[in-house]
């Protein structure tokens, strides 16, 4: 038996191209629970990725990435940080690396660039807020945030994104259904 209160997220959504027109993955989740589900781009550079995302990534050290970082809103309430990272091989010179949005998402993009997404990796821990999460979070002191590393590989197991989506982390549950 399913609790109806429990927001069930699933992974595919987010992982799949969208077809022209069709609303994005965060904004069509959201309406789907009668909510209105939207994103702020907060930058958009070349960086030195974090030790964990350059092994997600598979780059040598001294290699930079594309990283996207948006504000990802719930009925205008920050909910949650989400910091995507791409090779520069594949996104300089694209969109990736452009501050505006990417219609269809990112994830679209990266199939019409020849980088269709096929598995997907997720990996959930949980730690107290940093002090700029709390601000832009809007968390109090003490509190704790859920972070999602997800990887995503192309057919060829070629690493596409890395993204470090950190959550505020109460009356939060993630559950996860799967087809074999």
């Amino acid at each position: 038996m399913t609790d109806p209160e429990i927001w069930k997220s699933v992974s595919v959504p987010y992982i799949r191209s969208r077809a022209d027109g069709e609303a994005e993955a965060w904004a069509q989740e959201a309406a789907e629970h009668g909510h209105t589900g939207s994103q702020q781009i907060r930058s958009v550079t070349e960086v030195q990725p974090p030790r964990d995302v350059r092994a997600a990534l598979g780059t040598p050290d001294g290699e930079p990435a594309v990283v996207r970082q948006r504000l990802i809103l719930l009925d205008e309430v920050p909910v949650e940080l989400a910091d995507s990272y791409y090779p520069v091989r594949i996104a300089r010179g694209t969109r990736l690396a452009e501050a505006r949005k990417i219609p269809g998402g990112a994830v679209t993009l990266l199939d019409q660039l020849g980088h269709r997404p096929a598995r997907v990796e997720e990996d959930i821990s949980a730690r107290p807020a940093t002090a700029e999460e709390r601000q832009l979070l809007q968390l109090a002191d003490g509190e704790w945030v859920l972070v999602l590393l997800r990887r995503i590989l192309a057919a060829n197991d070629e690493p596409v994104e890395v993204s470090v989506l950190t959550m505020v982390a109460s009356g939060r549950h993630l559950r996860y259904d799967l087809t074999v």
